[in-house]
Protein backbone atom coordinates (compact mmCIF):
# COMPACT_ATOMS: atom_id res chain seq x y z
CA UNK A 1 0.00 0.00 0.00
CA UNK A 2 1.55 3.47 -0.76
CA UNK A 3 2.14 6.04 1.87
CA UNK A 4 2.20 10.01 1.63
CA UNK A 5 6.08 9.66 1.37
CA UNK A 6 5.42 8.16 -2.33
CA UNK A 7 2.76 10.61 -3.31
CA UNK A 8 4.23 13.78 -4.97
CA UNK A 9 2.99 17.07 -3.72
CA UNK A 10 0.20 18.27 -5.48
CA UNK A 11 2.74 21.87 -5.95
CA UNK A 12 5.48 19.34 -7.55
CA UNK A 13 2.59 18.05 -10.23
CA UNK A 14 1.16 21.28 -10.63
CA UNK A 15 5.12 22.74 -11.33
CA UNK A 16 6.04 19.70 -12.95
CA UNK A 17 3.02 20.77 -15.63
CA UNK A 18 3.20 23.67 -15.88
CA UNK A 19 7.46 23.03 -17.25
CA UNK A 20 6.22 20.60 -19.34
CA UNK A 21 3.36 23.19 -21.49
CA UNK A 22 6.43 26.06 -20.95
CA UNK A 23 9.15 23.94 -22.63
CA UNK A 24 6.80 23.10 -25.61
CA UNK A 25 5.86 26.46 -26.10
CA UNK A 26 9.73 27.46 -25.70
CA UNK A 27 10.78 24.60 -28.14
CA UNK A 28 8.02 25.68 -30.88
CA UNK A 29 8.95 28.84 -30.66
CA UNK A 30 12.78 27.69 -31.09
CA UNK A 31 11.76 26.44 -34.01
CA UNK A 32 9.40 29.04 -35.27
CA UNK A 33 11.12 32.45 -34.04
CA UNK A 34 8.93 34.92 -35.99
CA UNK A 35 6.34 35.36 -38.42
CA UNK A 36 6.43 37.70 -41.23
CA UNK A 37 2.73 38.47 -42.98
CA UNK A 38 2.30 39.76 -46.61
CA UNK A 39 -1.27 39.90 -48.34
CA UNK A 40 -4.71 41.60 -48.47
CA UNK A 41 -7.58 42.23 -46.14
CA UNK A 42 -7.67 38.07 -45.48
CA UNK A 43 -4.92 38.69 -43.02
CA UNK A 44 -4.54 42.69 -42.29
CA UNK A 45 -4.73 43.28 -38.66
CA UNK A 46 -4.43 47.25 -39.32
CA UNK A 47 -2.13 48.81 -41.70
CA UNK A 48 -4.58 50.61 -43.69
CA UNK A 49 -5.83 52.04 -40.24
CA UNK A 50 -2.15 54.05 -40.85
CA UNK A 51 -3.36 55.00 -44.64
CA UNK A 52 -5.38 58.03 -44.65
CA UNK A 53 -7.14 57.96 -47.92
CA UNK A 54 -7.21 53.95 -48.29
CA UNK A 55 -10.87 53.35 -49.18
CA UNK A 56 -10.15 49.76 -47.76
CA UNK A 57 -10.38 49.94 -43.64
CA UNK A 58 -11.89 48.40 -41.07
CA UNK A 59 -11.78 50.34 -38.09
CA UNK A 60 -15.24 50.58 -37.76
CA UNK A 61 -17.97 49.04 -35.52
CA UNK A 62 -18.93 46.56 -35.69
CA UNK A 63 -15.94 44.88 -36.90
CA UNK A 64 -13.97 43.83 -33.88
CA UNK A 65 -17.12 42.73 -31.99
CA UNK A 66 -15.71 39.28 -30.88
CA UNK A 67 -12.29 40.23 -30.76
CA UNK A 68 -10.53 40.20 -27.34
CA UNK A 69 -10.57 43.76 -26.97
CA UNK A 70 -14.42 43.91 -28.36
CA UNK A 71 -13.20 46.91 -30.75
CA UNK A 72 -12.74 47.27 -34.48
CA UNK A 73 -8.37 47.03 -34.88
CA UNK A 74 -8.66 47.06 -38.40
CA UNK A 75 -9.37 43.37 -39.25
CA UNK A 76 -12.00 42.71 -41.87
CA UNK A 77 -13.45 40.17 -39.43
CA UNK A 78 -15.66 40.06 -36.15
CA UNK A 79 -12.76 38.73 -34.32
CA UNK A 80 -9.34 37.35 -34.87
CA UNK A 81 -8.06 36.37 -38.86
CA UNK A 82 -5.95 33.59 -40.11
CA UNK A 83 -2.71 35.46 -39.37
CA UNK A 84 -3.88 35.52 -35.35
CA UNK A 85 -4.96 31.62 -35.49
CA UNK A 86 -1.48 30.95 -37.21
CA UNK A 87 0.84 32.92 -34.45
CA UNK A 88 -1.06 31.13 -31.94
CA UNK A 89 -0.45 27.58 -33.21
CA UNK A 90 3.40 28.98 -33.44
CA UNK A 91 3.32 30.20 -29.62
CA UNK A 92 4.14 34.00 -31.00
CA UNK A 93 2.30 37.07 -30.61
CA UNK A 94 0.07 38.45 -33.68
CA UNK A 95 2.60 40.24 -35.75
CA UNK A 96 1.94 44.13 -35.37
CA UNK A 97 0.88 46.07 -38.64
CA UNK A 98 4.10 47.56 -40.26
CA UNK A 99 2.55 50.99 -40.36
CA UNK A 100 2.71 50.74 -36.37
CA UNK A 101 6.01 50.13 -36.02
CA UNK A 102 7.15 53.27 -38.33
CA UNK A 103 7.74 56.57 -36.49
CA UNK A 104 6.24 60.05 -37.91
CA UNK A 105 9.81 60.44 -39.51
CA UNK A 106 9.06 57.21 -41.17
CA UNK A 107 12.09 55.54 -39.61
CA UNK A 108 11.62 51.95 -38.08
CA UNK A 109 11.54 51.75 -34.31
CA UNK A 110 13.93 49.18 -32.92
CA UNK A 111 11.44 47.57 -31.34
CA UNK A 112 11.72 43.85 -30.41
CA UNK A 113 8.34 42.81 -32.12
CA UNK A 114 10.09 42.98 -35.46
CA UNK A 115 12.01 39.42 -34.44
CA UNK A 116 8.54 37.95 -33.81
CA UNK A 117 7.18 39.07 -36.69
CA UNK A 118 5.62 42.05 -38.77
CA UNK A 119 2.57 42.45 -40.69
CA UNK A 120 2.82 43.96 -43.95
CA UNK A 121 -0.70 42.96 -45.29
CA UNK A 122 -2.91 45.55 -46.20
CA UNK A 123 -6.83 45.37 -47.42
CA UNK A 124 -7.21 46.04 -51.12
CA UNK A 125 -3.70 44.90 -52.37
CA UNK A 126 -2.89 42.90 -55.39
CA UNK A 127 0.10 40.93 -56.69
CA UNK A 128 -0.21 43.97 -59.58
CA UNK A 129 0.69 47.08 -58.67
CA UNK A 130 -2.40 48.63 -60.01
CA UNK A 131 -4.79 47.78 -56.88
CA UNK A 132 -2.82 50.69 -54.68
CA UNK A 133 -4.46 52.76 -57.33
CA UNK A 134 -7.97 51.41 -57.47
CA UNK A 135 -8.15 51.84 -53.47
CA UNK A 136 -6.68 54.85 -53.44
CA UNK A 137 -4.29 53.82 -51.24
CA UNK A 138 -2.81 50.32 -50.30
CA UNK A 139 0.05 48.88 -49.98
CA UNK A 140 0.61 47.00 -53.22
CA UNK A 141 3.05 43.58 -52.92
CA UNK A 142 5.75 45.29 -54.12
CA UNK A 143 5.78 47.61 -51.74
CA UNK A 144 5.06 45.67 -49.23
CA UNK A 145 7.80 43.43 -50.61
CA UNK A 146 9.94 46.74 -50.05
CA UNK A 147 9.17 47.63 -46.46
CA UNK A 148 10.01 43.93 -45.58
CA UNK A 149 13.38 45.00 -47.18
CA UNK A 150 13.54 47.70 -44.32
CA UNK A 151 12.91 45.37 -41.46
CA UNK A 152 15.62 43.00 -42.96
CA UNK A 153 17.97 45.72 -42.62
CA UNK A 154 17.01 46.28 -39.37
CA UNK A 155 17.08 42.97 -37.94
CA UNK A 156 20.94 42.06 -39.36
CA UNK A 157 21.71 46.04 -37.57
CA UNK A 158 19.73 44.62 -34.26
CA UNK A 159 21.15 40.79 -34.54
CA UNK A 160 24.06 41.06 -36.75
CA UNK A 161 24.63 39.58 -40.05
CA UNK A 162 24.75 36.00 -39.32
CA UNK A 163 22.37 35.84 -36.52
CA UNK A 164 19.53 37.65 -38.87
CA UNK A 165 19.69 34.91 -41.41
CA UNK A 166 20.07 31.91 -39.08
CA UNK A 167 16.30 33.88 -37.45
CA UNK A 168 14.95 34.03 -40.59
CA UNK A 169 15.69 30.58 -41.98
CA UNK A 170 13.76 29.48 -39.41
CA UNK A 171 10.99 32.15 -39.52
CA UNK A 172 7.68 31.76 -41.69
CA UNK A 173 6.73 33.84 -44.67
CA UNK A 174 3.23 33.40 -45.32
CA UNK A 175 1.67 34.81 -48.17
CA UNK A 176 -2.02 35.23 -48.49
CA UNK A 177 -2.77 37.24 -51.85
CA UNK A 178 -4.77 37.17 -55.44
CA UNK A 179 -7.99 37.85 -54.77
CA UNK A 180 -8.09 41.36 -55.22
CA UNK A 181 -6.48 41.12 -58.79
CA UNK A 182 -9.07 38.96 -60.59
CA UNK A 183 -12.21 40.90 -58.96
CA UNK A 184 -10.33 43.61 -60.23
CA UNK A 185 -10.14 41.89 -63.74
CA UNK A 186 -13.67 40.73 -64.02
CA UNK A 187 -15.13 44.23 -63.01
CA UNK A 188 -17.35 45.66 -65.90
CA UNK A 189 -15.36 48.72 -66.17
CA UNK A 190 -11.94 46.65 -66.02
CA UNK A 191 -8.43 48.17 -67.96
CA UNK A 192 -7.35 44.75 -67.42
CA UNK A 193 -9.90 42.83 -69.50
CA UNK A 194 -9.53 44.96 -72.38
CA UNK A 195 -5.78 44.16 -72.25
CA UNK A 196 -5.30 40.78 -71.42
CA UNK A 197 -6.82 37.36 -72.12
CA UNK A 198 -7.95 35.73 -68.67
CA UNK A 199 -4.65 33.37 -69.41
CA UNK A 200 -2.77 35.82 -70.15
CA UNK A 201 -3.87 38.25 -66.79
CA UNK A 202 -3.01 34.97 -64.42
CA UNK A 203 0.15 34.51 -65.84
CA UNK A 204 1.12 37.89 -65.37
CA UNK A 205 0.01 37.55 -61.84
CA UNK A 206 1.83 34.22 -61.58
CA UNK A 207 4.98 35.43 -63.28
CA UNK A 208 4.96 38.84 -60.59
CA UNK A 209 4.66 36.92 -57.87
CA UNK A 210 7.53 34.55 -58.45
CA UNK A 211 9.71 37.85 -59.46
CA UNK A 212 8.34 39.06 -55.77
CA UNK A 213 9.12 35.51 -53.69
CA UNK A 214 12.68 35.37 -55.11
CA UNK A 215 13.31 38.77 -53.82
CA UNK A 216 11.87 37.68 -50.16
CA UNK A 217 14.43 34.62 -50.26
CA UNK A 218 17.20 37.23 -51.67
CA UNK A 219 16.42 38.77 -48.09
CA UNK A 220 16.68 35.52 -46.32
CA UNK A 221 13.42 34.03 -46.55
CA UNK A 222 13.25 30.31 -46.82
CA UNK A 223 10.26 28.55 -45.62
CA UNK A 224 6.88 29.90 -47.25
CA UNK A 225 3.41 29.24 -46.51
CA UNK A 226 1.84 29.94 -49.32
CA UNK A 227 -2.45 29.72 -50.16
CA UNK A 228 -4.46 29.44 -52.99
CA UNK A 229 -7.12 31.99 -54.11
CA UNK A 230 -10.48 30.61 -52.57
CA UNK A 231 -13.65 29.85 -54.58
CA UNK A 232 -13.66 34.26 -54.15
CA UNK A 233 -17.07 33.71 -56.77
CA UNK A 234 -19.31 32.47 -53.62
CA UNK A 235 -18.87 35.46 -51.74
CA UNK A 236 -21.67 37.23 -50.86
CA UNK A 237 -20.68 40.10 -53.07
CA UNK A 238 -20.90 37.95 -55.59
CA UNK A 239 -23.83 35.77 -55.11
CA UNK A 240 -26.41 38.92 -54.95
CA UNK A 241 -25.69 39.46 -58.92
CA UNK A 242 -27.35 36.01 -59.42
CA UNK A 243 -31.33 35.66 -59.53
CA UNK A 244 -30.75 32.56 -57.19
CA UNK A 245 -27.94 33.47 -55.21
CA UNK A 246 -25.32 31.22 -56.88
CA UNK A 247 -21.70 31.47 -57.17
CA UNK A 248 -20.23 33.10 -59.50
CA UNK A 249 -18.74 29.91 -61.97
CA UNK A 250 -16.67 32.44 -64.72
CA UNK A 251 -14.34 33.92 -61.38
CA UNK A 252 -14.16 30.61 -59.35
CA UNK A 253 -12.62 28.46 -63.27
CA UNK A 254 -9.93 31.31 -63.57
CA UNK A 255 -9.70 31.20 -59.50
CA UNK A 256 -8.40 27.79 -60.41
CA UNK A 257 -6.68 28.55 -63.23
CA UNK A 258 -4.25 30.97 -60.96
CA UNK A 259 -3.84 28.73 -58.59
CA UNK A 260 -2.87 26.06 -60.79
CA UNK A 261 -0.23 28.18 -62.11
CA UNK A 262 0.50 28.97 -58.66
CA UNK A 263 1.29 25.21 -57.57
CA UNK A 264 3.48 25.09 -60.84
CA UNK A 265 5.39 28.27 -59.59
CA UNK A 266 6.54 26.88 -56.26
CA UNK A 267 7.21 23.56 -58.09
CA UNK A 268 9.64 25.85 -60.48
CA UNK A 269 10.64 27.61 -57.27
CA UNK A 270 12.06 24.29 -55.30
CA UNK A 271 13.86 23.30 -58.11
CA UNK A 272 15.67 26.74 -58.81
CA UNK A 273 16.38 27.62 -55.22
CA UNK A 274 16.83 24.18 -53.37
CA UNK A 275 17.03 25.24 -49.74
CA UNK A 276 13.57 27.07 -49.77
CA UNK A 277 10.75 24.75 -48.45
CA UNK A 278 6.70 25.85 -48.60
CA UNK A 279 3.50 24.84 -47.61
CA UNK A 280 1.00 25.14 -50.15
CA UNK A 281 -2.93 24.97 -48.83
CA UNK A 282 -5.49 24.81 -51.72
CA UNK A 283 -7.81 27.02 -49.83
CA UNK A 284 -10.41 26.70 -52.57
CA UNK A 285 -11.13 23.38 -51.91
CA UNK A 286 -11.44 24.24 -48.17
CA UNK A 287 -14.14 27.02 -48.68
CA UNK A 288 -15.99 25.01 -51.54
CA UNK A 289 -16.53 21.80 -48.57
CA UNK A 290 -17.98 24.31 -46.49
CA UNK A 291 -19.64 25.61 -49.04
CA UNK A 292 -21.14 22.35 -49.92
CA UNK A 293 -21.07 20.92 -46.65
CA UNK A 294 -21.43 23.55 -43.91
CA UNK A 295 -23.39 21.14 -41.48
CA UNK A 296 -19.84 20.01 -41.13
CA UNK A 297 -18.61 23.21 -39.25
CA UNK A 298 -22.09 23.59 -37.97
CA UNK A 299 -22.63 26.13 -40.62
CA UNK A 300 -26.08 27.35 -40.94
CA UNK A 301 -25.89 30.55 -43.58
CA UNK A 302 -23.28 30.23 -46.43
CA UNK A 303 -24.30 33.13 -48.84
CA UNK A 304 -25.24 35.91 -46.27
CA UNK A 305 -23.36 38.44 -44.95
CA UNK A 306 -23.24 38.90 -41.28
CA UNK A 307 -22.59 42.16 -40.86
CA UNK A 308 -23.90 44.83 -44.06
CA UNK A 309 -26.52 46.62 -46.06
CA UNK A 310 -28.56 45.91 -48.39
CA UNK A 311 -31.89 43.06 -49.43
CA UNK A 312 -29.62 41.13 -51.21
CA UNK A 313 -27.38 39.05 -48.58
CA UNK A 314 -26.73 42.27 -47.00
CA UNK A 315 -24.25 42.22 -49.61
CA UNK A 316 -24.66 45.99 -50.74
CA UNK A 317 -22.29 47.71 -48.31
CA UNK A 318 -19.24 47.08 -45.97
CA UNK A 319 -20.11 46.60 -42.70
CA UNK A 320 -20.49 49.88 -40.64
CA UNK A 321 -22.05 51.17 -37.45
CA UNK A 322 -25.53 51.51 -39.59
CA UNK A 323 -25.48 47.74 -40.79
CA UNK A 324 -27.21 45.19 -39.18
CA UNK A 325 -25.31 42.13 -37.65
CA UNK A 326 -26.22 38.92 -36.99
CA UNK A 327 -26.53 37.28 -33.25
CA UNK A 328 -24.90 33.65 -34.50
CA UNK A 329 -21.83 34.84 -35.68
CA UNK A 330 -20.08 30.96 -35.22
CA UNK A 331 -22.82 29.70 -37.66
CA UNK A 332 -22.45 32.39 -40.80
CA UNK A 333 -19.63 31.52 -43.11
CA UNK A 334 -19.12 35.43 -44.41
CA UNK A 335 -18.25 38.14 -41.88
CA UNK A 336 -19.26 40.94 -44.39
CA UNK A 337 -19.62 40.93 -47.77
CA UNK A 338 -16.14 38.97 -48.75
CA UNK A 339 -14.88 38.22 -45.88
CA UNK A 340 -14.87 34.85 -43.31
CA UNK A 341 -15.86 35.34 -40.21
CA UNK A 342 -13.60 34.48 -37.13
CA UNK A 343 -15.38 31.18 -37.32
CA UNK A 344 -14.30 30.56 -41.03
CA UNK A 345 -10.75 31.83 -40.36
CA UNK A 346 -10.22 29.48 -37.90
CA UNK A 347 -11.60 26.41 -40.03
CA UNK A 348 -9.09 28.09 -42.74
CA UNK A 349 -5.86 27.66 -40.35
CA UNK A 350 -6.41 24.73 -38.94
CA UNK A 351 -5.98 23.57 -42.53
CA UNK A 352 -3.19 25.17 -43.13
CA UNK A 353 -1.45 23.83 -39.97
CA UNK A 354 -2.81 20.46 -40.28
CA UNK A 355 -4.52 19.73 -42.98
CA UNK A 356 -4.43 16.57 -45.22
CA UNK A 357 -1.73 16.28 -48.12
CA UNK A 358 -5.04 16.20 -50.24
CA UNK A 359 -5.06 20.29 -49.41
CA UNK A 360 -1.45 21.05 -47.84
CA UNK A 361 1.22 19.77 -50.35
CA UNK A 362 4.22 18.90 -50.47
CA UNK A 363 3.31 19.51 -46.34
CA UNK A 364 1.36 21.02 -44.18
CA UNK A 365 2.65 23.90 -41.66
CA UNK A 366 3.01 21.50 -38.82
CA UNK A 367 5.93 19.72 -41.11
CA UNK A 368 7.18 22.75 -42.04
CA UNK A 369 7.85 23.88 -39.00
CA UNK A 370 10.95 21.09 -38.88
CA UNK A 371 11.60 20.74 -42.31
Amino acid sequence: MATAMNIPPLSFIISSFLCVLLFGARCLCESVPGMYVLGDSIVDVGNNNYLPLALAKANLHYNGIDFPTGIATGRFSNGKNIADFLAEKMGLPSPPPYLSLVSIFKKLSSSNAMVSGVSFASGGAGILNEMEELFWQSISFTKQVGYYSLVHEQLVQQLGSDEAQAHLSKSLFVVIIGSNDLFNYFNKNSKSSKEYTPQQFVDLMVSTLKGHLKRLYELGSRKFVITGVVSIGCCPAQRKDSSTGDCNAEINTWSMKYNDGLKALLHELKTELSDIHYSYCETYDVLNNLVQHPETYEFTEIKEACCGCGSTLKAEFPCTPISTYCLNRENHLFWDLYHPTEHTSSVFADSIYSGSQQITFPMNVEKLVNA
